[in-house]
Order: structure tokens, then C-alpha cells, then sequence
């Protein structure tokens, strides 16, 4: 075993488990952030709007909330200038750094953070999602981008 590896920084979950959670979102787009200074690229140096969804193995909350994510960005309403996604308890600093930029919430996952030129203009947390439909979490989505984008 390296001695030198931080415990916080190994994956929680076989690769091979997520990554078909994973593509749920990046087959729609997003671009996946795996380290720190990725997200500190696509949120700082990216102007525009930028939607960060913090992915989840979490069964019931995940589960809706990936949908929901793909129901909203169907058709020709708003959308963000930017789709990123970080995938918690696997992309450990990545998701930390992310968490980061959401000043004023706890951490939360699954969660969907709208930025705006690197600040946070609307948050979807977990408790939002949980217990919800996907249709019902991506009406909440929808309203978000039709304010913001």
C-alpha cells in the first residue's frame, strides 16, 4: 500500500460500477471534471452560464435526478453555454473543489448548481430531489434556465 496516498483522495466505488452513471450525463454532453483544477477551469474561465450536477451512486436521488437533468435540456428552451459534472465519492478533489464554488450551501449529492460567470444562481440540493419525480425536479430545472440563461 503508498503510504503517501491520501485516504479522502481514493474512489469509493469500483470504476466499472459508475461508469454507466456517468454516461447518462456525458451522452447528453456534459463534460466530465475528474480533478480539482478541471473544475476550476470550467467554472472560473468559462464565461457564461455553466451547470454543474454533482453525480451520485445514491439510488433513489440519483436515479431521478439524472433524468431529470436530460428532460430538461430536451427541446429548444434555454439552456446553459456549458454542461460539467462531477461524480461524488469518486472524483474525490474534483467534487470538493466544486462544492467549493456553491457558497452558502452544505455538501449535497446528488446536486445541480446553475453558475453565472462563477457564481452560483441556483441550486438543486438533494432534498429537492429526493422523493421527487424526475418530471417534477426537471420542471424545477427548466424554470432555473429560463430565469438564467
Amino acid at each position: 500500500m503508498n503510504r503517501n496516498l491520501d485516504s479522502r483522495q481514493i474512489p469509493m466505488y469500483d470504476e466499472r460500477l459508475v461508469e454507466p452513471m456517468r454516461e447518462e450525463l456525458t451522452r447528453l454532453g456534459f463534460e466530465h471534471l475528474r480533478t480539482a483544477a478541471d473544475v476550476d477551469r470550467a467554472i472560473t474561465e468559462t464565461p457564461g452560464t455553466t451547470l454543474v450536477v454533482v453525480n451520485s451512486v445514491c439510488g433513489c436521488s440519483a436515479r431521478n435526478a439524472r433524468p431529470a437533468v436530460a428532460i430538461a435540456l430536451e427541446g429548444d428552451g434555454p439552456k446553459p453555454a456549458h454542461l460539467t459534472t462531477v461524480f461524488a465519492g469518486q472524483d474525490v478533489a474534483a467534487t470538493a473543489r466544486a462544492r467549493g464554488y456553491f457558497s452558502g450551501y452544505g455538501p449535497s449529492s446528488p446536486s445541480i448548481a446553475l453558475m453565472r460567470d462563477g457564481a452560483i444562481v441556483h441550486m438543486i440540493e438533494r432534498q429537492d430531489i429526493e422523493g421527487r419525480a424526475p418530471e417534477a425536479i426537471a420542471k424545477d430545472l427548466k424554470d432555473a434556465l429560463a430565469r438564467h440563461c
